[in-house]
């Protein structure tokens, strides 16, 4: 499948191609355009948006499009991706204290960010590590 988001990802749009891939679709194509241009560009190449204003896989109420992505594919019975969400909304929205891990992820894949703009594919394969290390710690977490 084709996912499609806006450009210059930051916690969200980078979170939610490592679960597509990790859970969904392991031979998934990610493309990230013009934020004008997602809607067009997803009916034109047959892509699914997401990371976008009125989109099922988009934010909603307090919920970040990780959460969306989540609910959608019903992974929530994996409690370490389920406790890994609420990290990810905290990183990607303003509630900042919803986990201890929050403000250091965001921190982390900003930095990323920082180091692969504007090279949207690179910095998305950069973050792969970093949120597969996320994972495991929220594995050992949930099992502790």
């Amino acid at each position: 499948m084709k996912w499609i988001t806006r450009e210059h990802p930051r916690v969200d749009r980078v979170a939610c191609p490592w679960l597509i891939e990790r859970f969904i679709d392991g031979s998934a194509e990610f493309i990230y355009v013009a934020a004008d241009q997602v809607l067009a560009e997803a009916q034109e190449r047959g892509a699914t948006p997401y990371d976008v204003k009125d989109v099922e896989l988009g934010h909603h109420g307090a919920e970040c499009s990780f959460d969306a992505f989540v609910r959608t594919y019903g992974l929530e019975k994996d409690r370490a991706l389920a406790y890994m969400a609420k990290v990810i909304r905290g990183a990607d929205t303003a509630d900042k204290t919803i986990t201890p891990e929050s403000v250091g992820v965001e921190a982390i894949l900003e930095g990323l960010r920082h180091l692969h703009y504007p090279d949207d594919q690179r910095q998305r394969e950069a973050s792969r590590p970093v949120l597969d290390a996320l994972y495991a710690h929220c594995q050992a977490k949930v099992e502790a």
